[in-house]
């Protein structure tokens, strides 16, 4: 299956999930991750009107998207890696929307690119509900004091972010995330939720996500 076709077998999954959630379809933000594939599997998405993707690393996006937005309108680019301080620059130039914003030395160099490239890009606070230290995330306990970092550092939340553990049933964590939010943020259904992948995507949004980030289902195994 073409990777245009696998969009509309996710689009009518994601359909299906949020008319058994009674929520909107346009409540859901599909994110097509197309870290590691080649233009070729991506250009199909595209022409199928998707404008919303997720890259993992920095630098494959700076070699793959410049040629493709200026080809093709209102593409939206997400961060969805792991992102090194000093690579803050470059994704504060290349993305629209980071969402693995996790530790203060990262907020500090993100706020110090900002402050010099004179933009501000939106930001999801990743958390590490699963205790992985290896998936990055910040540590629940610290989740408060990043906040008021971010804020009196004037970096735009626009919400978490989590990747439950490999091996576990991912609603606990994905409830946890939601409670979470709910705690934090400034005022009630201000935050959004970036959770679910290709295997549980669903799942997600039964429990609130709003953005949901799906790879494999549609461009297939990993390049």
């Amino acid at each position: 299956m073409d990777s245009a076709a696998a969009l509309g077998q996710v689009e009518e999954r994601i359909a299906r999930a949020c008319k058994i959630a009674k929520r909107e379809r346009d409540e859901v933000n599909l994110i097509a991750v197309s870290k590691t594939h080649p233009v070729e599997k991506i250009e199909p998405v595209l022409e199928a009107g998707h404008r919303v993707f997720g890259e993992n690393r920095v630098q494959e996006a700076q070699a793959k998207w410049p040629d493709l937005r200026a080809r093709y309108d209102e593409v939206e680019l997400h961060l969805i890696g792991q992102l090194q301080s000093n690579k803050a620059e470059d994704a504060a130039a290349t993305f629209d929307v980071i969402h693995s914003l996790d530790r203060s030395s990262l907020l500090k160099a993100l706020a110090k690119a900002y402050d010099k490239l004179g933009k501000r890009v939106p930001c999801f606070i990743q958390v590490d509900v699963g205790e992985e230290e290896q998936k990055g995330g910040c540590a629940i306990p610290d989740l408060p004091a990043l906040i008021d970092q971010a804020r009196e550092a004037d970096i735009p939340l626009l919400g978490l972010m989590c990747i439950p553990p490999a091996d576990k049933e991912p609603a606990p964590f994905f409830a946890l995330l939601d409670e979470l939010a709910r705690r934090h943020e400034p005022e009630p259904g201000a935050w959004a939720l970036s959770m679910g992948m290709s295997a549980d995507y669903e799942t997600a949004i039964m429990l609130g996500a709003t953005h949901i980030r799906v790879g494999s289902a549609l461009f297939g195994e990993r390049g």
